[in-house]
């Protein structure tokens, strides 16, 4: 990019002579000619195709959450209440980090959820701990486009929390629908699955096929022929029976 950009403004330098004063003027040497404005110039173009375009902000998961409240190790504490501001300050969310503020998000969310918040090993609350996490990702990649590794650790998380889903939805369907709705969660049915048939494959499965058919037929000719041994078997009892 940067050899393109210098290309570009060193092919401007060369041409701003002539451009200055028009297509059809020649360069002579005297005064100079009336310049135009400044919104045409070649290198304030090139500057405008290589700039970077800022990322939109948008609103993240921690914005309803107040500065001012406490950890939670300290919230309970007797006598916190009494603190100076300034020892406040530092024990609150203001000047937290970011693992403080996400447990503190999935607790919020269990309380409002789930029916029992101490209960941190059910299906739903596992994946409320996972879309914390996952929209902890995604406003990281959107301030860090090129960062593949949290890239992969969140597409990650985010067939972990499909199985679960998948795996709640056959359990308890109306969990699920309570826990899509409030988390506002678009679940999408996985693909079915697929395999290309390739020749060996369908060589095999037809040599199957027709060895299933032969199998068939054999089965028909020996139910056959039972059926003839059981029928010749009652004739002779019959007459047997009658000459006696």
């Amino acid at each position: 990019m940067l050899r393109t950009a210098r290309r570009v403004l060193l092919w401007g330098r060369a041409q701003a002579p002539a451009l200055a004063c028009g297509p059809s003027t020649r360069v002579t040497v005297g005064p100079p000619c009336a310049l135009r404005p400044p919104g045409s110039s070649i290198l304030l173009q090139a500057a405008r195709a290589y700039a970077d375009k800022k990322p939109v902000t948008q609103s993240g998961q921690m914005d309803d959450l107040p500065s001012s409240m406490l950890l939670k190790d300290y919230q309970n504490v007797p006598g916190i209440d009494r603190v100076d501001d300034v020892v406040k300050r530092l024990l609150s969310l203001e000047m937290a980090n970011q693992k403080e503020k996400m447990k503190i998000k999935t607790e919020q969310l269990l309380t409002q959820i789930t029916l029992n918040p101490e209960d941190t090993t059910s299906l739903e609350a596992r994946v409320i701990k996972l879309t914390v996490k996952i929209r902890n990702y995604e406003e990281h990649m959107q301030k860090h486009r090129k960062d593949k590794a949290h890239k992969r650790s969140l597409l990650m998380t985010i067939d972990q929390r499909k199985k679960l889903l998948k795996k709640l939805r056959q359990t308890n369907f109306e969990v699920f629908e309570k826990i899509c709705k409030e988390l506002d969660i678009e679940y999408t049915f996985p693909p079915l699955y697929y395999r290309p048939a390739h020749r060996r494959w369908v060589a095999k499965k037809a040599f199957c096929i027709t060895v299933f058919q032969e199998a068939q037929k054999l089965k028909k000719l020996k139910k056959q022929e039972e059926a003839l041994k059981r029928e010749g078997a009652k004739r002779s009892e019959s007459q047997d029976a009658s000459l006696s």
